[in-house]
């Protein structure tokens, strides 16, 4: 989970305020039981909603209504009068009809898949689904508007009087009642946006064309829409599987449904002058990623008209109490309907009970003016690397007067003056101040373009430097600047030394994104942690400075690392870097040595000069922002990189002449409803004679943290290469098996297999190099016989944020040749996931 979130729930707190019509209640048979999934609507219209498993509804419009019809198969229809605008906590029993008296219609548990006219319905719509949406027409374009808000729910009087919101009552003038929940609500974030989408499916493209932005004030207002918008990513609910929360829900549609949901067929309506048929459909399993809810289809066409889902409550999703989803489609004809409106929302709470305060976060989405057939030519559609435009985000009433497709109401409204009044109230400053903390790490001081932090890299330790402080900070005026310095300094209680960095990065077009960057760090380091080289002066990998460990973390290096690089985007998310460093490197502990030979005897440090080209392509990326630092919107992308590394002799005294290759590939695979697998491959080659400070360490975890990318059952150090061959794979199932054991269903558990493996070789000439008298010489032996292998059975989510991992070693654990090994070891991580 984004920690973003948490920082507002530092708000809670809206009143009751009424609409026209609000009605509540249960609906039960003649035994007292209750009828799950009944049709609930307000009379002579179709706005209406069903019963949950518990029998209850709840139903509003602003309209007036003076009856709501009732309604279930093997059920009479019943009408029920409404005498007041606001009916609360209604019962309603339905009778049997006499025709069905000896063949009740089964409401809940499984439903027949044979001879059921729910699924016909249901395999009608499967052969006609390539028939329906854009996909007729060779190019297509359209308006669109979306509104993204948060609002604080679930508030009674004696939170209202709290010492947290004194001073800050007014607020309360804006609370609304849900019309899915029937929860009062807050309005505390609105964004506003107006597009106009253009795509070709006869080259695969696709392109927004922003046209009005408007938000309600915040500075960093984008990275809230950034976490709602990947929350809530397009689908299409003709797909298998709809992609919500990083997991992978079964659609209601899919092909698979028919294992995955009951199905009934419960009604048959018009529907804009369509004959349309009502499904209602709900989970044949508990804990499963699966919604509830129903669907209307037309029966000629077998397109879907409407839909809405609402997650199950046992779900397998964490912070979030509930997930409800409205879409609708408009008829153009026969054949073709496309999506009219959706809407998104989604309860963010601690706890998944009833009563529980929480957020929501909504999204509306409104599409319209569909124009098709229109040939742009395909550099229309050639992905720009920088698309500000700052008109977008000045635009006046009139235009959103003329362009917003739905209204806003009242509160909405009121948001944009009631925000701008509350940034003055020092306690609200205090409350947003302490999330942005949590969200970026960073203390702001609001005086001067100045953040303090990390504040999470305060404390370390590590053997050489005992006790490790440190302090930071960064230049920072907004999220968007041109140039950025950072800098930090640090000091070991052990090794009595002070340590440093700064860097500074500056971008000098937008349009190409050329960056220069360049900076120097002096500082103690394992430099053995990761097979690919950061390009991030600053960058310092946990492993440095583990407070615990499985050994003594002495295998530490001296580094003063001075770096300079010039870099650019010249088409989207393919990055061009050409760098240069100069680097020196001593051992940094008597434990721990860098000697190697050379022509007049044994040297223990390395100087050395390096040119670097590197490439950079991250396929699907979606970034936000324009400034020299942007921020990534999505997390579902492969990263490819690639490096060339020149040493050069003859430039600043360098001691070595070498070319060293280096590739990654990680990419990130949604295996449908079998959760989200993680691969990455790693390869690179050395050429030439260099020391084992440039040589490349297969990474080590001596820490009890899950560290991807590391193999957590080696040593620092234990083998080391000049070529090497690694693979990752960790498949997280997210409770997907679990689920199926009944004592631990109700746990919420996760399971996650991972296996890993690198081969790798090191020459003679190496070797020789790096063999000395030192008696704390490491022996350079790599993995070369066969390749080494380990693999762990992990169990995640407990209490929400927690992960242990069940590591073992598959192969070099002979007790004479490896008696050091670890065959076996515990590792863990905690954080925010959904």
């Amino acid at each position: 989970m984004n920690i973003r979130l948490l920082s507002i729930f530092f708000f809670l707190a809206p009143l009751l305020v009424m609409t026209q019509t609000k009605v509540s209640g249960r609906v039960f048979d003649e035994n007292d039981n209750p009828v799950s999934f009944a049709n609930v609507i307000f009379k002579g219209s179709t706005q209406g909603t069903i019963t949950d498993e518990n029998g209850t509804f709840y139903l509003e419009s602003g309209d007036t209504w003076s009856a709501i019809t009732v309604s279930f198969l093997g059920f009479e229809t019943l009408n029920v009068p409404l005498d007041k605008k606001v009916t609360y906590n209604m019962k309603i029993v339905l009778s049997e009809t006499a025709s069905e008296l000896d063949a009740v219609v089964i409401i809940s548990g499984k439903q027949s898949k044979k001879n059921n006219p729910a699924i016909d319905l249901l395999r009608k719509i499967w052969e006609h689904k390539r028939k329906n949406g854009l996909n007729l027409h060779k190019q297509y374009e359209y308006d669109k508007y979306e509104k993204v808000e948060f609002d604080i729910n679930t508030i009674d009087s004696a939170l209202i009087k709290s010492k947290l919101f004194r001073g800050m009552e007014f607020v309360f003038d804006k609370v609304d009642t849900s019309r899915v929940t029937g929860k009062t609500y807050l309005p505390i974030f609105i964004n506003e946006s107006v597009s106009r989408v253009y795509g070709d499916n006869t080259i695969d493209k696709k392109k927004e064309v922003l046209k009005g932005n408007k938000n309600s004030g915040f500075s960093d207002n984008q990275v809230i829409i950034d976490f709602v918008d990947d929350l809530y990513s397009d689908f299409n609910v003709y797909d298998n599987y709809l992609k919500f929360f990083d997991k992978s829900f079964v659609s209601p549609l899919s092909r698979t449904g028919i294992n995955t949901y009951n199905y009934v067929l419960t009604d048959s309506a018009y529907i804009d002058n369509k004959w349309c048929y009502n499904i209602i459909y709900y989970p044949r399993r508990k804990n499963e990623l699966t919604f509830k809810g129903d669907f209307w289809v037309a029966d000629s066409t077998y397109a879907i008209k409407e839909i809405n889902l609402r997650a199950s409550k046992s779900a397998n999703i964490n912070w979030v109490k509930d997930i409800y989803i409205e879409q609708e489609f408009e008829v153009l004809n026969d054949s073709l309907f496309l999506v009219k409106r959706d809407y998104m929302m989604s309860d963010f709470a601690f706890k998944k009970k009833e009563e529980s305060r929480g957020v929501y976060g909504k999204r509306t989405t409104l599409y319209h003016n569909y124009e098709f057939d229109r040939v742009k030519g395909k550099k229309f559609y050639e992905a720009e690397v920088y698309n500000y435009n700052e008109d977008a985000f000045d635009r006046d009433d009139a235009f959103w007067n003329e362009n917003r497709l739905e209204a806003l109401n009242k509160d909405e409204l009121g948001i944009y003056k009631m925000l701008d009044t509350l940034k003055t109230v020092k306690k609200f400053k205090r409350l947003y101040n302490l999330g942005s903390i949590l969200a970026s790490g960073y203390v702001e001081f609001n005086s001067l373009p100045l953040d303090y932090g990390p504040v999470f890299s305060t404390f370390g330790f590590n053997e050489v430097e005992g006790l490790r402080l440190r302090t930071g900070g960064r230049t920072y005026f907004g999220r968007n600047d041109l140039w950025r310095l950072e800098g930090f300094l640090a000091y070991g209680f052990k090794d009595d030394k002070f340590k440093y960095g700064i860097s500074g990065k500056w971008l000098l077009d937008k349009k190409s994104r050329l960056i220069i960057s360049g900076g120097n760090r002096r500082d103690v380091e394992q430099i053995g942690a990761s097979l690919t080289t950061s390009t991030d002066v600053l960058g310092r990998s946990l492993a440095s400075s583990s407070v615990v460990g499985t050994g003594a973390n002495d295998k530490l290096t001296s580094i003063n690392l001075t770096s300079f690089a010039i870099e650019a985007e010249p088409w989207r998310n393919f990055i061009l870097r050409l760098g240069g460093n100069y680097r020196t490197l001593e051992s940094a502990s008597s434990t721990f040595s860098l000697d190697y030979n050379t022509d007049t005897g044994i040297a223990s440090e390395i100087k050395q000069y390096e040119s670097t080209l590197s490439l950079f392509y991250f396929p699907k990326r979606k970034m936000t922002g324009f400034g020299v630092e942007r921020y990534e919107a999505n997390d579902d992308f492969a990263r490819l990189f690639a490096q060339v590394g020149r040493g050069d002799k003859g430039l600043f005294n360098s001691d070595f002449n070498y070319t060293k290759l280096q590739f990654s590939y990680t990419q990130p695979w949604q295996v449908g409803g079998f959760g989200r697998l993680y691969t990455t491959v790693e390869t690179g080659k050395t050429f030439g004679e260099v020391p084992l400070g440039l040589l490349s360490v297969i990474p080590g975890n001596q820490t009890y943290f899950s560290i991807y990318n590391t193999f957590s059952q080696l040593d620092f150090y234990e083998f080391v290469s000049d070529t090497y061959a690694s693979f990752h794979l960790e498949h997280n199932f997210n409770g997907r098996l679990f689920s199926r054991i009944p004592f631990l269903r109700k746990f919420n558990l996760r399971e996650i297999v991972s296996v890993r493996g690198v081969w790798g070789d090191i020459s003679q000439k190496n070797i020789d190099l790096n063999k000395t008298d030192n008696p704390n010489t490491i022996p350079l032996i790599a993995p070369n016989d066969k390749p080494y292998y380990e693999y762990s059975l992990g169990i995640g989510n407990i209490f929400k944020v927690f992960r242990l991992d069940f590591n073992f070693r598959g192969n070099y654990k002979d007790e004479v040749l490896n008696p050091d090994a670890r065959k076996f070891g515990i590792t863990g991580s905690f954080g925010f996931y959904f």
